[in-house]
């Protein structure tokens, strides 16, 4: 959402907010991206809610604690908005779960510095407003993402035991093709999700990553003692475009051409493929394209 954003003149890579800022400031651009996405084929659109948070917006916007939770919810509300407006059938919306280190503003959803020094309940109570909102918002299920660690993850799932009901995916942001970015083992943080995660958890797998660790990470996971097969726990990736983030300087270089093997994530279990950071539309048009012709339920 953010670098799509910076493609319409609003870039925000320095704003504490990134691009939850918008849902105050401007919220029709964020519809205006939905929808692009989903002219470029999209059939999940996930909510601006990956920086947003009760304390960042109080903090950084001036705005009361309800007044937060209503930024966030309408975070969902674009994205069902836009849905509604296309003649697309069936679109979901998952509302977006970011680690806690995704809105410190200091890179650390990107090492897990943050889940060390918190308790399993201290970060239960910090997401549960967020997945309250975004819940009662009517989300179609939750997209628990780039977390780069397992705590955190499983705080998540044991918070979900307080919303009958609610669905989620859980994927991580890795640092190569065997761990997270934390330093977890991919397959055994992902063996915790599943005994943790009961009837919720309906997906797992890697987004905010490299390309090129995907495949690894898959594999990684075929055999693995605890994790179900992709027909009963599907993998779900959405990568990064190849580019690594440095906090306080932003990108390090320009987005090369998507060249993907999409077709062999889909053979490893893979069935929601997309992009994460620095992914155009454009990009998501090529993806498309490919799931197309692959037909995933063949697989």
């Amino acid at each position: 959402m953010g670098s799509t954003l910076a493609l319409h003149g609003l870039s925000m890579e320095t704003d504490p907010l990134w691009s939850a800022r918008l849902l105050h400031s401007n919220p029709s651009a964020i519809q205006r991206v939905h929808s692009d996405f989903l002219d470029a084929g999209a059939e999940i659109l996930v909510s601006n809610s990956y920086q947003a948070s009760v304390e960042g917006f109080v903090r950084h916007l001036g705005v009361s604690s309800e007044e937060a939770l209503a930024l966030i919810g309408n975070s969902v509300r674009l994205a069902q908005n836009a849905a509604q407006n296309t003649n697309k059938t069936d679109i979901l919306v998952a509302g977006s779960v970011g680690p806690y280190g995704a809105c410190q503003n200091d890179g650390s959803e990107y090492t897990g510095a943050h889940v060390s020094g918190m308790t399993d309940e201290q970060l239960m109570d910090w997401h549960r407003p967020r997945v309250k909102q975004i819940v009662q918002s009517g989300a179609s299920l939750l997209a628990v993402e780039t977390l780069p660690a397992v705590k955190e993850a499983l705080a998540v799932l044991r918070l979900l035991r307080e919303f009958p009901g609610t669905k989620a995916w859980i994927t991580f942001s890795c640092k190569d093709g065997k761990h997270t970015n934390a330093g977890n083992d991919f397959g055994s943080a992902v063996q915790r999700c599943c005994s943790v995660g009961g009837d919720a958890l309906v997906g797992v797998g890697v987004n905010c990553s490299c390309p090129s660790l995907v495949l690894p990470l898959l594999e990684s996971l075929d055999g693995h003692p605890g994790v179900p097969p992709p027909d009963i726990m599907p993998r779900i990736v959405y990568p990064n475009s190849g580019e690594i983030w440095v906090a306080g300087k932003g990108w390090t270089s320009n987005p090369a051409p998507l060249e993907w093997p999409v077709e062999e994530w889909a053979r490893r279990g893979a069935r929601v493929i997309g992009g994460c950071c620095r992914v155009a539309p454009s990009d998501i048009k090529t993806i498309a394209q490919t799931v197309a012709k692959i037909n995933l339920k063949n697989l």
